[in-house]
């Protein structure tokens, strides 16, 4: 059984395991924010993991860098790929905490396909305005590294189905992906399409599993919302280090549950950004990189 943390604050209450630094609750005065996970579960469909060293995934595996051609562990078997990284199976260690606030970090690599080594901190603060995360990472190695991180939490919006939580967030493109392996196609613009979230409308039956930029800060950040009728919501804001946005509506077939909570996922780099290079962060030796997001209560 993972260790696991507990915060409190301005009506807040978190939970955040020691696995995979995951949020596994979030609650506003008992509401759920994100979906929970079982204490002792092995965590579901990577909900509220760190995605590191990279988000979403990685074509075959396979990846060249400075001329070298590495080779990761597939471990989304049915669409040959490497899914969200390094860091979701290890045990973060507690470096401080009190009521409110914690710090796990973990060292990642050098491993077999990703011959570098990373510092990783995850700083979670509780307050008022909700719970803030700051993602960071350190290069510990004598070599630069390729690097992208995203959160993978489920927002619940209220006790309503899915199809009836209203969606809004600025993002003007979308990256197409193949249906069977979802990976990067091309850049399409959400005007006139079934994905134009920039005005709140109901999620309806849409399916989505795909990442969006084209994304409007405002003095340096971004913003969600996402609205049950009854009128409870969850919001979402992030900073700049994350110019990409994944959205799954968390299909399943039956019999497997099925849309239960929006997977909101702010993204440094898009999918199989590593083959790409698109927005790949390049970590130099002793090189520091962070990125920030806050989910909150509407």
């Amino acid at each position: 059984m993972s260790t696991e943390f507990s915060l409190s604050a301005g009506g807040y209450t978190a939970v955040v395991t020691a696995r995979a630094a995951a949020l596994r609750v979030l609650q506003y005065q008992g509401r759920d924010l994100v979906v929970p996970f079982a204490a002792g579960e092995a965590i579901p469909d990577y909900r509220g993991i760190i995605a590191a060293p990279w988000p979403n995934r990685i074509a075959d595996g396979t990846y060249r860098f400075d001329g070298t051609v590495h080779h990761l562990p597939v471990n989304e078997q049915d669409r040959g790929t490497s899914l969200h990284g390094l860091a979701f199976p290890l045990d973060w260690t507690l470096k401080e905490s009190d009521a409110g606030s914690l710090t796990l970090t973990c060292t990642l690599g050098p491993s077999t396909g990703y011959p570098f080594a990373l510092e990783l901190s995850a700083r979670y603060v509780l307050d008022d305005a909700g719970l803030h995360t700051r993602v960071t990472a350190r290069n510990a190695g004598d070599a630069p590294a390729p690097y992208g991180v995203c959160p993978h939490p489920y927002l619940v919006a209220g006790s309503s189905p899915l199809d009836q939580w209203v969606l809004d967030f600025p993002a003007d493109s979308f990256l197409e992906v193949t249906p069977d392996r979802l990976l990067p196609v091309g850049i399409v613009r959400v005007e006139g399409h079934a994905f134009d979230f920039r005005t709140p409308r109901s999620l309806g039956g849409t399916e989505i599993d795909h990442a969006f930029t084209g994304i409007t800060f405002d003095d340096g950040l971004a913003r969600l919302s996402l609205r049950d009728p009854a009128g409870t919501g969850v919001g979402m804001s992030w900073d700049e280090s994350c110019p990409w946005l994944q959205i799954h509506t968390a299909d399943k077939p039956a019999p497997l549950p099925n849309r239960l909570g929006l997977a909101v996922e702010p993204m440094t780099c898009p999918p199989d950004s590593f083959n790409s290079g698109t927005d790949l962060i390049r970590l130099e030796p002793g090189a520091s990189h962070s990125a920030s997001w806050t989910i909150y209560a509407l």
